[in-house]
């Protein structure tokens, strides 16, 4: 079940599975109010990743408030969601000092008939100049895990990817699974549709189907 998604942000931060066990982390020390980012949840990164550009570290995104589309557009996808709603976050006057662009980010936060979170993204340029820009986006997401060590990662064996503990040097991973046994930071490039998440610990595996983003970040996070 989905229970708490935040305008602040646009961000879920509570999805509980059919037991009533909570699947994503939030930090005790989170903050739910401007100007700090919740820590925790799904972060929306936007329209910046990291420090990859001027901007605040992840962009702006996650500091705003969001509003409620009160009348969303159907999709062909409606019929199989138990419950969805529509977030927007447009630009403002604020906003065009620092990224001088015109937008429209859609964000659809949706709960399939099993309890799968799915969220979709669509973001729309809307210049009236005609104008393109260019941006990066990411789901910044926070799984709960007791053990750290009791979880490996499957899927982007033989894949290439960005160390970025080393400066962004690239490498080919030669492991079978990612484990964590020191820190972490790497993004993995072409990556495949399907990738798992296990957690032996609670004998748990969060399956991540993704569309129309190439790359995966792996990231070790120990927040309290």
């Amino acid at each position: 079940m989905l229970h708490n998604v935040y305008l602040y942000g646009g961000q879920v931060t509570s999805w509980k599975n059919a037991h009533g066990e909570e699947l994503l982390f939030v930090s005790s020390k989170a903050s739910f109010r401007p100007p700090r980012a919740i820590r925790g949840g799904i972060p929306i990164c936007f329209p910046q990743l990291k420090s990859t550009g001027s901007l605040e570290q992840y962009g702006f995104a996650r500091n705003r408030i969001w509003s409620i589309d009160p009348d969303p557009p159907s999709s062909p996808s409606d019929i199989s969601h138990k419950a969805f709603v529509d977030l927007i976050l447009t630009h403002s006057e604020e906003d065009m000092k620092i990224w001088p662009h015109r937008y429209e980010y859609r964000l659809r936060v949706a709960l399939g008939p099993t309890g799968d979170l799915m969220l979709t993204s669509r973001i729309r340029n809307t210049n009236t100049d005609g104008k393109s820009f260019t941006f990066r986006f990411a789901y910044q997401t926070y799984f709960f895990v007791t053990d750290i060590s009791e979880v490996r990662v499957e899927g982007l064996e033989t894949l290439d990817y960005l160390d970025n503990l080393k400066n962004g040097e690239r490498f080919t991973e030669q492991e079978d699974a990612i484990t964590f046994e020191s820190e972490v930071d790497k993004v993995y490039l072409s990556t495949p549709t399907k990738i798992a998440i296990l957690d032996h610990e609670r004998k748990r595996t969060f399956e991540l189907r993704k569309y129309g983003l190439p790359d995966a970040v792996c990231l070790e996070a120990r927040f309290l």
